[in-house]
């Protein structure tokens, strides 16, 4: 029976693969009566792959290419398909990936009711890169250098979005600790809008030592902490700043920790200042932290405001007015660098789903 279900789904893939060149070579429009065709409910099922959902992770995997792609799932329903759903199948045709069209209920089904807006993918899964493949960057080569360090993240949403905040704000590399940290998976690629797809997450087994090791290359090593309190007697002796008042003035780490326990002691230790974000009135108990992924997007923002190539205030005027004006935009920094990351392109894809 196994053997069986293999040949079964090998021969549709071929089949689906095989009716999709011939449209494209007789130059119809991909969708269409042509794609309204390919209903597949019994999906076979793969094993060692993941399945990607969400319109933004499946098309900026596949713009990355570094994923195996074994099948990409377009919902059916729908006569023909356009935008990023179009480029979607032409992007898979031309890789020779198979394109089937399961109904909404099984879509759902297999994504464990989770937001797909109608569009999944067999992949293989991404891993973090061990830290040693990343490459030495000496303090030296730019002094505005930022990298962010996440000390056993376990939400996937949670880490999802600080990846969304620090892919938009330009963070240079993400490093994360190995042990109790959230693995690289679908619920974090869609919570980044699928910047997870192309960016590179590094990870290390010894993150105190790796922190050390920084500071002794020149490099500030600034942890967070919440708000203290008035009535808190200092338990550090490292100094806490708020981040306003923070100066960025050489290559930074920022390190960021658990949701519920912050920083460990033994990387709290490592750190030469310590961040915080202020609040405007009195908070009562329980209320003294933020969500660490508003934190995370608080804090990189207050830094890279900072940065030599952020917009000025009359360039950021000018960009709202024609966010479309290519000489309104600074150099560094591109909203529109991977489409998808963007709110209002977001708005639409929700709309389509």
């Amino acid at each position: 029976m196994a053997l069986l279900s293999t040949i079964r789904g090998a021969t549709w893939g071929r089949l689906v693969t095989r009716h999709f060149s011939h449209a494209a070579r007789r130059g119809e429009r991909p969708g269409g009566e042509e794609l309204s065709r390919l209903l597949l409910d019994d999906l076979v099922p793969t094993s060692r792959l993941e399945l990607l959902f969400g319109l933004s992770p499946c098309l900026l995997a596949l713009r990355a290419a570094r994923r195996s792609v074994a099948r990409l799932l377009l919902q059916a329903g729908k006569a023909g398909l356009q935008g990023e759903r179009a480029e979607l199948l032409r992007m898979a045709e031309a890789r020779d990936i198979p394109v089937l069209r399961p109904r909404r209920q099984k879509l759902d089904t297999m994504c464990r009711y989770q937001v797909h807006q109608g569009v999944c993918m067999e992949v293989s899964p991404l891993r973090p890169r061990p830290w040693s493949e990343a490459g030495e960057a000496s303090p030296g080569d730019d002094p505005q250098q930022l990298w962010l360090v996440l000390e056993g993240i376990q939400d996937p949403r949670n880490f999802g979005a600080v990846l969304r905040s620090a892919h938009f704000l330009g963070v240079d590399k993400v490093i994360t600790s190995r042990r109790n940290s959230c693995p690289l998976t679908p619920v974090v690629s869609k919570a980044s809008a699928g910047a997870m797809e192309v960016m590179d997450v590094f990870s290390t087994d010894d993150l105190t030592g790796f922190l050390q090791t920084k500071a002794q290359q020149g490099w500030l090593v600034a942890g967070t902490v919440g708000c203290p309190r008035a009535e808190d007697p200092q338990s550090s002796e490292i100094p806490i700043t708020s981040c306003l008042e923070f100066p960025w003035d050489r290559p930074t780490l920022l390190v960021l920790g658990n949701e519920g326990s912050g920083l460990s002691q033994e990387v709290q230790a490592s750190c030469q200042l310590l961040l915080t974000i202020l609040p405007r009135r009195q908070l009562p108990p329980g209320l003294e932290s933020l969500n660490v992924s508003v934190a995370a997007g608080i804090l990189l923002h207050s830094i890279c405001s900072q940065w030599k190539g952020f917009p000025t205030e009359g360039e950021r005027r000018q960009l709202l007015q024609d966010p479309q004006e290519p000489s309104a935009r600074s150099e560094g920094l591109s909203v529109a660098q991977h489409p998808g990351l963007s709110s209002g392109s977001e708005k639409e894809r929700q709309n389509e789903s």
